[in-house]
């Protein structure tokens, strides 16, 4: 139950963050909030979109960062999931068997990240569905029943403050954890992997989500960061070739 008590208290959890920041409410304050509320060591949040390509807002630390990268560059992971189907996806422990054959790739690789437990929790409101909050622990977890209503509370007011600062114009950096960046100076990262999707396009002939296809598959199989390809593309030190396969793409000065 989601009750008035419950949504103020996550507000002022969420305010007091800014307030040590010295900045108005973002979406970074709502996953500092999440971390200290919570038994979780680490929070990330992405939007996403059904035409757009998707792209991280924030994170807490280098864990929630890379899980973030991982899920939208591999498309596959308790974000993803939470996003197609518009529900909760609750992860106590990616050792579970059916969790690695269900996410192949990602499970061992959020393994390796130093995550055991991730718990995805979508954004909406009606219709409306600007991204994903993800949580995770480091060690098998389980979350009651007060402390699942207390997360899907953050990601409520999540949802809240996207809509208000029109997410659909501003996006993020994910150059590194954010603790001092505000929303606000969060522009450069959808412009950029936007911009190097749309030359993709016509690089290759495809249409725009077989373009961001590719781009996070050849970021995922060069083992670089979906951000760093993005800017070498724009660039112009990364040309895609219709005639190679992906992972395969003509370079100018890029790192291998």
């Amino acid at each position: 139950m989601r009750s008035d008590n419950r949504s103020a208290r996550i507000q002022l959890l969420v305010a007091e963050q800014a307030a040590r920041r010295g900045a108005r409410v973002g979406v970074l304050d709502v996953c500092n909030a999440a971390v200290a509320a919570l038994p979780v060591g680490g929070a990330g949040l992405s939007a996403m979109s059904r035409t757009a390509a998707s792209h991280p807002l924030c994170s807490t630390d280098d864990v929630s960062e890379q899980l973030e990268e991982l899920q939208l560059t591999l498309g596959e992971g308790p974000c993803v999931d939470a996003f197609i189907h518009s529900s909760a996806v609750l992860t106590p422990d990616l050792l579970t068997g059916e969790l690695q054959e269900r996410w192949t790739v990602f499970a061992d690789a959020a393994l390796g990240a130093g995550a055991r437990a991730v718990f995805a929790l979508p954004l909406q409101i009606g219709a409306i569905s600007p991204g994903v909050l993800d949580l995770y622990a480091n060690v098998p977890t389980v979350l009651d029943a007060e402390e699942l209503a207390d997360a899907m509370a953050f990601a409520d007011l999540a949802t809240l403050i996207l809509l208000d600062t029109r997410i659909d114009e501003t996006g993020a950096s994910t150059g590194g954890p954010a603790p001092n960046r505000g929303f606000e100076d969060l522009g450069e990262y959808r412009a950029e992997i936007d911009q190097a999707t749309g030359i993709l396009t016509v690089q290759l002939g495809v249409g725009i989500d077989e373009a961001f296809v590719r781009l996070r598959a050849y970021a995922y199989m060069r083992g670089r960061r979906l951000a760093d390809v993005a800017a070498d593309v724009v660039a112009r030190r990364l040309r895609f070739s219709p005639e190679t396969e992906t992972g395969q793409s003509d370079e100018s000065g890029a790192e291998p």
